[in-house]
């Protein structure tokens, strides 16, 4: 019920009411396990969203749960703000980009956990649009299964994108993930052409340098920098000269 969109005190309430029925605050109070101070506060948000009402009886009010079909009626409602709220942001998002003015040029932001790189290389849909390129450097020789599943489920966006992708992976890296990589469109995936043990890739385009740390929690540096941008794009350009076409 919370992930419905109800607090923590509004699911209790609601919950104490469908199994009491039509009653006053003192056994909602008891059955729900809330604070006296906010029962009114707690009825009133629920009343407000359709999920209680209430009728006067000599002068005393008894509070009962709306139908539980409401709950389905009140997401629906949500969905549709939502959405309306979206359509305002996006017209706003020209105004809002105008306002970064130079501030955008040099910045560096620092993501964590899997989520968070995975925030970091979405970002090329941002800013790469048909035709243009990234490339990845260092890339682990072993990554979870679920970060391949996604790299896979990525591939298949960016080339419908018309993005093209050069990828440099470590040497001991299985064959069949560069296998797995060079089916997919405008990809070109080969092993470093020497032996760097090191924790870190490198992920640059355009402006952007992305440093990723991989491990069960990741740390990824995205640098918004163009002088950075090109001297990493520089590094790997001289080992993608070294490295070979592969060959299954």
């Amino acid at each position: 019920m919370q992930e419905a969109g109800l607090t923590e005190g509004e699911a209790k309430v609601y919950l104490a009411l469908m199994e009491l029925g039509p009653s006053t605050t003192g056994p909602i109070i008891e059955k729900a396990h809330v604070a006296k101070s906010i029962i009114y506060q707690l009825l009133e948000k629920l009343i407000q969203k359709g999920l209680v009402a209430y009728i006067t009886k000599e002068k005393t009010k008894y509070f009962q749960a709306s139908d539980p079909h409401k709950l389905i009626e009140y997401i629906e409602t949500n969905e549709k703000k939502l959405q309306e709220n979206k359509k305002k942001i996006e017209s706003l998002l020209p105004t809002l980009i105008s306002k970064q003015g130079k501030s955008k040029q040099q910045t560096a932001n620092l993501f964590e956990g899997f989520n968070g790189m995975i925030t970091v290389h979405e970002h090329i849909y941002q800013k790469l649009k048909k035709g243009d390129e990234f490339f990845y450097l260092g890339i682990a020789p072993e990554q979870p299964a679920h970060f391949h599943a996604y790299w896979q489920r990525d591939h298949l966006r960016r080339a419908k994108a018309g993005i093209s992708c050069k990828l440099l992976f470590h040497p001991d890296t299985d064959k069949k993930i560069l296998k797995n990589r060079n089916n997919y469109k405008l990809c070109d995936a080969r092993y470093m052409p020497i032996n760097i043990n090191t924790p870190a890739w490198i992920m640059g385009y355009k402006d952007v340098t992305v440093i990723g740390f991989p491990s069960t929690s990741p740390i990824t540096l995205e640098i918004i920098n163009k002088e950075i941008a090109d001297s990493f794009k520089a590094y790997f350009e001289e080992f993608w000269k070294q490295s070979k076409k592969f060959k299954n």
